[in-house]
C-alpha cells in the first residue's frame, strides 16, 4: 500500500501526523502504537521498503503462542510515523490519542519481500517489551465484503514466550512513561469506553466490524445453549419469566394439583 492512501486520508493543516514521504534509507525498527480512536487497539508497524508496512490489531500483539491475534491491513505509514505520540484532534481521520506502546528492531527470518507476498511474514522482536519470533498469516479464507486484508500475529514458542500475558497490565509509553490517559490529558479516563459507537465512521471502526465478523459470528450458536435450543426449535425469541411471575405460575399450579388429589 502506497503513501498516497496516507496523505490521502489526512488534513495536516489540521493534524500533528506528520506528512508521508518515503525513507531513503532502509531499516528494520518496529514500532507498536496503542491508539484509542473509535475504538482502543494497537497499531503494529515494521519498517521495510522505506515506509512502515502497519497493521491494526484490535487486541493488541500477545507473548502468548496460544493467542491467535486478528491483524487488519492498513495503509503503509511514513518512516516519521515512527515516534508519533499525542492526541489526534477531532475530525480527523484515526482521531484520539495515541501511545507510543514498544520500540525496537526486527529481523526477517528469510527473505521479507518474498515472505510478506506469500502471506507468511516470519520475524523475530528485539523490543522493550516485545522480543522473540513471531509470525504474521495471511488468511485465506474469503468472506462476503472481505477486502483480503485479514491477517494473523502468533507468538512462536520459545524463550520470548509468556503464557497468559496481559497486555493491560503495561499501559505506558516506552518514550514517556505516561499512560494512554495522561496522554490524552484526562488522568481521569482510567477506563475508556470502548464499546462507544461514533456517529460517522472513522479511523478503524471497521476493523471491529470485521472482527466480530470473523472472530465472533462462530462463538454464538457454539457456546450458547439457549441460542442452540432457540436456533433448533427455529424461534426468534426466547422468554424469560420474571421472578415474580415464575413464583405466582409455581403457587397457582400447586393450588390446581392440590385440588385434583382432593376430588
Amino acid at each position: 500500500m502506497a503513501l498516497e492512501k496516507y496523505n490521502q486520508k489526512r488534513r495536516f493543516n489540521s493534524t500533528p501526523e506528520p506528512a508521508g514521504k518515503l525513507a531513503r534509507r532502509e531499516g528494520h525498527r518496529f514500532v507498536v502504537q496503542k491508539h484509542h480512536a473509535s475504538h482502543l487497539h494497537y497499531d503494529f508497524r515494521l519498517e521495510m521498503e522505506g515506509v512502515l508496512k502497519s497493521w491494526a490489531v484490535p487486541k493488541g500483539p500477545s507473548l502468548d503462542p496460544a493467542d491467535k491475534r486478528l491483524a487488519m491491513q492498513v495503509e503503509d505509514h511514513p518512516v516519521s510515523y515512527f515516534d508519533f505520540e499525542g492526541v489526534i484532534p477531532p475530525g480527523n481521520y484515526g482521531a484520539g490519542t495515541v501511545m507510543v506502546w514498544d520500540v525496537g528492531t526486527w529481523e526477517p527470518l528469510g527473505d521479507a519481500h518474498a515472505m510478506i507476498t506469500k502471506g507468511d511474514l516470519k520475524f523475530r522482536l528485539h523490543g522493550q517489551k516485545l522480543n522473540g519470533e513471531f509470525v504474521l498469516a495471511h488468511m485465506r479464507s474469503r468472506r462476503p465484503g472481505s477486502k483480503g486484508t485479514e491477517w494473523l500475529l502468533i507468538k512462536k514458542k520459545d524463550e520470548g514466550m509468556q503464557p497468559g500475558f496481559d497486555i493491560d497490565s503495561l499501559d505506558y509509553s516506552v518514550l514517556t512513561n505516561r499512560s494512554l490517559a495522561e496522554i490524552g490529558g484526562d488522568e481521569k479516563s482510567a477506563e475508556w469506553e470502548s464499546n462507544r459507537k461514533a456517529a460517522v465512521k472513522k479511523g478503524a471502526e471497521w476493523l471491529f466490524e470485521k472482527g466480530a465478523a470473523l472472530i465472533s459470528s462462530k462463538k454464538t450458536a457454539a457456546t450458547n445453549p439457549i441460542s442452540r435450543k432457540a436456533a433448533k426449535a427455529g424461534a426468534t425469541k426466547v422468554r424469560v419469566m420474571p421472578a415474580k411471575s415464575a413464583k405466582r405460575s409455581r403457587s397457582t399450579s400447586a393450588r390446581q394439583t392440590a385440588k385434583r388429589r382432593v376430588s
